[in-house]
């Protein structure tokens, strides 16, 4: 594994303002993602108001379970990632897109998001190996993940999201499943990671 110059650790209430700051818009008025659209029922989450969600995320990084985990340069944020048990995730726990390989106790790693001006610097990377520790540290039996497989095709920042196959597999994850989901015209896959 290779050693980053980033440090990774996990969204807890005291780090919220961090998380604030990698996933809250800069109008506190515009209804973004804050990384709720995979977690919450579709009817809920386009229900709440652009004031709520960062209530709901603050709340989730109060509970036993961190919802995500940060990648820090020294004392600056430069990104997240989110990373809970899947049957936390109503996208994949109600979806028909993400396939169930079995009935193990997975854990779910789907969103990725690098601070501009840090990118391309393998924050995504160290985000991917933080979120696998993250799982394991609270007992997960795997870690699952649905990336595009892009080959050597670029893919659109904004929709670099869920990660890349080959971003997936320099972390030890290998091919589990296809899957019925799509993002900007790539096909995702099921990659997974058993941790012992």
């Amino acid at each position: 594994m290779t050693r980053t110059p980033f440090t990774i650790r996990p969204a807890t209430s005291e780090r919220f303002d961090d998380v604030a700051t990698v996933l809250g818009p800069r109008n506190p008025d515009s209804a973004v993602c804050w990384c709720l659209t995979y977690r919450l029922p579709s009817k809920e989450h386009r229900a709440l108001t652009a004031r709520e969600r960062p209530r709901v995320v603050q709340q989730l990084c109060a509970g036993p379970i961190p919802p995500g985990v940060l990648a820090y340069d020294d004392e600056t944020v430069v990104g997240w990632c989110g990373v809970a048990p899947r049957a936390e995730l109503h996208a994949f726990t109600h979806g028909r897109t993400i396939p169930h390989v079995d009935d193990l106790p997975v854990w779910s790693v789907w969103c990725f998001r690098v601070r501009g001006g840090h990118r391309g610097r393998g924050v995504a990377q160290a985000l991917l190996e933080g979120a696998v520790e993250h799982a394991r540290s609270h007992g997960a039996p795997a870690i699952e993940g649905y990336p595009v497989d892009n080959g050597d095709r670029k893919v659109d920042t904004t929709m670099a999201y869920v990660g890349t196959r080959a971003m997936f597999d320099r972390a030890g994850f290998t091919w589990a499943a296809d899957t019925a989901s799509t993002l900007n015209r790539f096909p995702r896959v099921l990659m997974r990671r058993t941790l012992p």
